[in-house]
């Protein structure tokens, strides 16, 4: 993984000045963040399966897109950048659904921003430097994995589809 700048921000979503990727989960800097959820037109959620490699929750199951937001850039611009590097997908319209706060681990304190959008399964080339394998399943599966403890999934993705489902999530809502 490539060190990228990154803006740091206050609980306003300030930015408050900029810091390595490295140096920012070092210490644990407050960073913007984006999340994606890509479904079939028949309702079923892209998942993608984090390599093994990657150094935040590898081999776990995660959003359709997830991505840090680099200096400078728009939280919009970093999900369509993110839809790119990681589905190989373009020409997506997705929709705002949520800015929120959350701590996704040790150091790694974000707001971020949901989106989401329809993607055409045959259009999806995902990048197998970050991602082991993908799959689509719809909100009945996904809580039937999530409940059985063998299926590892990143401990964000489980909070923000609680929030999605209505559920109570371990994230603080900006608006």
């Amino acid at each position: 993984m490539t060190d990228e700048l990154l803006d740091i921000v206050n609980n306003e979503d300030i930015v408050t000045g900029q810091e390595m990727r490295s140096t920012v989960h070092q210490l644990g800097l407050q960073h913007r963040g984006v999340h994606v959820f890509l479904f079939t037109r028949d309702g079923k959620m892209l998942i993608q399966k984090r390599s093994a490699d990657r150094a935040s929750s590898p081999s776990r199951l995660d959003c359709s897109v997830s991505e840090h937001v680099k200096a400078g850039e728009s939280y919009l611009n970093a999900a369509v950048r993110g839809m790119k590097e990681e589905m190989g997908v373009t020409g997506i319209e997705i929709n705002l659904l949520v800015r929120f706060r959350m701590n996704y681990g040790l150091n790694d304190n974000e707001i971020s921003q949901l989106y989401e959008g329809i993607v055409e399964p045959e259009k999806v080339k995902f990048d197998p430097v970050e991602i082991e394998e993908i799959g689509y399943y719809s909100m009945d599966k996904l809580q039937t994995m999530i409940r059985d403890e063998k299926i590892k999934f990143c401990g964000w993705f489980v909070q923000i589809l609680n929030w999605y489902l209505g559920k109570p999530a371990e994230m603080t809502i900006l608006d």
